[in-house]
């Protein structure tokens, strides 16, 4: 647990702005040695389930932890967290699905900015790239497609 206190990562703002990588680093980080303990039917020991609950209880808002100040098992905390924010993934998902279909590369002052931007599969991120050459590098980008690049890394390079 001395490790655990010593990991930092942002608290979980009131607004759930933050939840999604608020999530995936409580689970990372519990999962190092307090996993089961946000697991239905675990046998995760008391001693366990109250680190998780500090652990959890660090990472939150003050008005979180008001709002959830009666409640003491880390499952139960964990599962209203989900309750109240989960549904960010549902509108976050089709904007970034969105944002990616527009996505265009001569939007980008550099490759590291457009790099930054994008997602997906390999064959996706070529195609992508490939697709949102301005015309006037058509030859160009027709040279891209017949070297066979298989890695977007290989092509950015």
């Amino acid at each position: 647990m001395a490790n655990l206190a010593k990991l930092e990562f942002a608290t979980l703002d009131i607004s759930g702005d933050n939840y999604l990588s608020w999530v995936l680093d409580a689970k990372i980080h519990l999962r190092a040695s307090l996993g089961k303990t946000i697991v239905d039917g675990s046998d995760a020991l008391p001693e366990e389930n109250a680190k998780a609950m500090i652990f959890l209880r660090r990472r939150i808002h003050e008005a979180l932890k008001n709002e959830y100040v009666v409640v003491d098992e880390s499952l139960v905390l964990w599962k209203a967290l989900c309750a109240r924010y989960n549904h960010q993934k549902t509108m976050t998902f089709p904007r970034a699905r969105y944002e990616r279909t527009h996505l265009r590369f001569q939007d980008f002052k550099t490759v590291s900015e457009y790099n930054g931007r994008r997602s997906g599969s390999e064959e996706d991120m070529l195609e992508k790239t490939l697709s949102t050459f301005h015309a006037s590098n058509v030859l160009l980008q027709q040279q891209y497609r017949h070297s066979g690049f298989t890695k977007y890394s290989e092509l950015v390079s």
